[in-house]
């Protein structure tokens, strides 16, 4: 069975965290739950290790005494990640594995990776090297994906998109409309 998924973009870290939240309360398993956002603490820190022959894509553990408490530090195998030519980011979830080799495409590469189709890639690399967060549900249950956009809606959160085979056809993208831009009833 193929995995859908459904992604956001967060504006604010009060903003994902409620989100988290919120899904962890649907009983949604932290392990189909990702994010990724900037390592702001580590952007000027390591911007020197950028050049050294340090792995690429390392991928670090990163406790709550690294400001990841709450409902953030509750995704599984939250970590650093650095990706080559771009920097680094904090990820959980699925997202990981894709970001890992995603030497060549950095983040637009690593997203593709998951199932995003290209053009929301580029939108949503854009909008987590403007310091936003983006969130993502990965699911074999279709019928979760209607709940999780729910949640991510009545947040708030923009550019939600939809992935995977959702209505019979593979890497299938449906966007739904930015709340501002929405048709009002």
């Amino acid at each position: 069975m193929a995995k859908k998924s459904i992604f956001c973009i967060a504006t604010s870290r009060d903003q994902a965290e409620q989100i988290v939240d919120r899904l962890r309360a649907a009983k949604f398993s932290n392990h189909d739950v990702a994010v990724l956002f900037l390592d702001k603490r580590a952007r000027h820190d390591t911007a020197h290790e950028r050049n050294t022959k340090a792995p690429a894509s390392a991928v670090g553990g990163v406790g709550t005494d690294g400001g990841l408490g709450g409902a953030l530090g509750w995704l599984a195998g939250i970590g650093a990640v650095v990706i080559p030519g771009v920097g680094p980011f904090i990820a959980a979830g699925p997202i990981i594995p894709a970001l890992g080799g995603a030497a060549v495409g950095g983040i637009v590469g690593g997203l593709i990776g998951v199932g995003i189709p290209e053009l929301e890639a580029k939108i949503y690399e854009v909008q987590v090297n403007a310091g936003h967060i983006l969130i993502s549900v990965h699911s074999d249950h279709w019928g979760e994906i209607p709940q999780a956009k729910d949640i991510f809606t009545k947040a708030g959160a923009h550019h939600v998109c939809t992935a995977g085979d959702l209505s019979g056809k593979d890497n299938q993208a449906q966007r739904a409309p930015h709340p501002a831009t929405a048709p009002r009833a």
